[in-house]
């Protein structure tokens, strides 16, 4: 990959304009186009997330894993969300996040969807655990809940 450098501006950019990526795409795209798009985007990034904190099948304790990928991505990283917890009951795997890029913006009508983010998140586990997940957001912090809740159920 081409590395761009951005010597005045640094690596990071504002919420707004993500949210304007995202308004953007939706109106072009549609919903649902939307968030297939967004969605393999963070699985993409997520994959290389993964890689570079060595979790390609490794036998990662989720605790430590929450940790490490908190320091990638939380306050001290790209700012992208803070994961609090990671949960594993048997063949479920839930994942409490909390400031996600992706739930800001939108209205009480039509809150945004946390699509990147829940993506991301997939593809760091479907790596950390190398299986097939099946992944969906059952709580948001949009909708009055403490957390943005990934649920997550292993597939193979």
């Amino acid at each position: 990959m081409l590395e761009i450098k951005r010597d005045k501006l640094g690596q990071l950019s504002s919420i707004e304009s993500f949210r304007a990526i995202v308004e953007g795409m939706t109106d072009a795209l549609g919903d649902k186009a939307t968030a297939v798009a967004l969605t393999s985007a963070g699985r993409k990034h997520g994959k290389e997330v993964a890689a570079k904190l060595g979790f390609n099948g490794s036998e990662q304790n989720l605790d430590d894993a929450a940790k490490q990928i908190t320091e990638l991505l939380g306050e001290k990283g790209s700012r992208l969300c803070i994961i609090d917890r990671i949960v594993r009951d048997g063949d479920s795997i839930k994942v409490y996040a909390l400031e996600t890029l992706c739930a800001i913006g939108g209205t009480e009508e039509s809150p945004p969807k946390c699509t990147f983010t829940l993506g991301l998140v997939w593809g760091v586990l479907g790596e950390l655990l190398q299986s097939k997940l099946k992944a969906s957001q059952t709580e948001s912090v949009l909708r009055g809940d403490s957390y943005d809740l990934f649920e997550f159920t292993v597939l193979t």
